[in-house]
């Protein structure tokens, strides 16, 4: 399990998954007149991730494609949110991530997140806001199925630091989360 730089190759790799495995209205906002993955669709993924190329460029975000076991899985987020910074906080980060159906329920998004995390510190963040669509869906869903609320955190030994009762999350717009 990896994030991985989006280069030409790996966003064709990425487009490909999106395409074939991935609702497009989990991965770009609703374009074009046609339904589904239309030429304003992949037109948009493809210069979306070329311009997510670091938090100090235009575009002020940064994209990474998820990999496991080799393959391209889906992709991650981190994007400035200076209305959020605050005293104390250091820079603002907002988080999203999606990945491919077949992908999806394997363990793969918790650990992606907290490897964005990870790069969130790195990169002098103090806050890593995660945003959700309004419909519960992907992780969330699945985070809320791996532990329901009134069951006792257990010990995750495959990510130290985390129990199942905080990687559960309720569906909310909003999660702050700080970095430590």
């Amino acid at each position: 399990m990896a994030l991985t730089e989006v280069t030409a190759l790996v966003l064709e790799q990425l487009l490909a998954l999106a395409v074939h495995d991935a609702d497009p209205d989990d991965v770009t906002p609703p374009l074009g007149s046609a339904a589904g993955w239309n030429p304003e669709r992949i037109a948009w993924f493809r210069a979306y991730h070329r311009a997510a190329c670091g938090l100090d460029g235009p575009a002020r975000e940064k994209t990474w494609a998820v990999t496991a076991g080799g393959a391209v899985a889906g992709s991650v987020r981190l994007r400035r949110v200076p209305d959020l910074s605050g005293p104390g906080h250091g820079v603002a980060v907002e988080t999203g991530i999606w990945l491919g159906r077949q992908f999806r329920g394997r363990g793969i998004g918790v650990p992606a997140l907290l490897l964005v995390k990870a790069e969130a510190a790195a990169l002098g963040a103090g806050l890593l806001v995660r945003r959700r669509q309004s419909r519960c869906s992907g992780p969330a869903a699945l985070r809320r199925r791996r532990t329901h609320p009134r069951r006792p955190a257990r010990h995750r030994p495959d990510h130290p630091g985390l129990t199942a009762a905080s990687a559960a999350r309720p569906c909310t717009t909003r999660t702050d989360m700080p970095i430590l």
